[in-house]
């Protein structure tokens, strides 16, 4: 049995900034009522799973606001408008970690919320990482850089130390090709 579909009658933009739009759509329902969906769209996101030649992973803890808390995560960020995920992998991957990659390999998608949101995270495997010249974190990102082995990624995830909803579905992709 195929699901009904919505039918967009109106949309609109509340609200932007250089990351996120904020819309309104008008919608009605297969069944004739009509209602309203607010959203975040974004041009997507890339995440990075930077391998080292000694196996270990690259992860960068950080404060993150919101939840007033320092998160482990891999790296990662959004694609600026006109650029390709892998562009953004790239230039997160230096700017977190200050490494570039010889070989950037694409994992697999996921959207983080779609309830919310109409974005689409690339994971990425990074190998062959070597020093990367000039990259600085934004203004907003203090970070310490950690290495962990498969397994203690394995284990910060079960024991809540990796919380990050976006670091463990990346993990979950990658994970099959360590």
């Amino acid at each position: 049995m195929a699901l009904g579909r919505w039918r967009k009658l109106s949309e609109s933009v509340l609200f932007q900034n250089r990351w996120w739009t904020y819309r309104l759509d008008r919608f009605e329902l297969p069944g004739g009522k009509q209602g309203e969906y607010h959203y975040v769209h974004t041009a997507g996101s890339a995440m990075v799973v930077p391998v080292a030649a000694s196996g270990k992973l690259l992860l960068v803890n950080q404060y993150r606001y919101l939840v007033e808390r320092e998160s482990l995560e891999f790296p990662g960020g959004g694609v600026p408008d006109g650029a390709t995920p892998e562009a953004a992998a790239r230039a997160e991957l230096a700017e977190e970690t200050g490494q570039a990659a010889t070989q950037l390999t694409l994992a697999g998608r996921f959207n983080p919320y779609n309830g919310v949101t109409d974005e689409m995270c690339h994971v990425f495997l990074a190998r062959g990482l070597s020093p990367a010249s000039g990259a600085v974190p934004d203004e907003t990102e203090e970070m310490e850089l950690r290495e962990l082995a498969p397994a203690e990624v394995d284990a910060a995830i079960r024991d809540g130390t990796v919380w990050d909803g976006m670091t463990m579905a990346a993990w979950c992709l990658v994970r099959p090709l360590i």
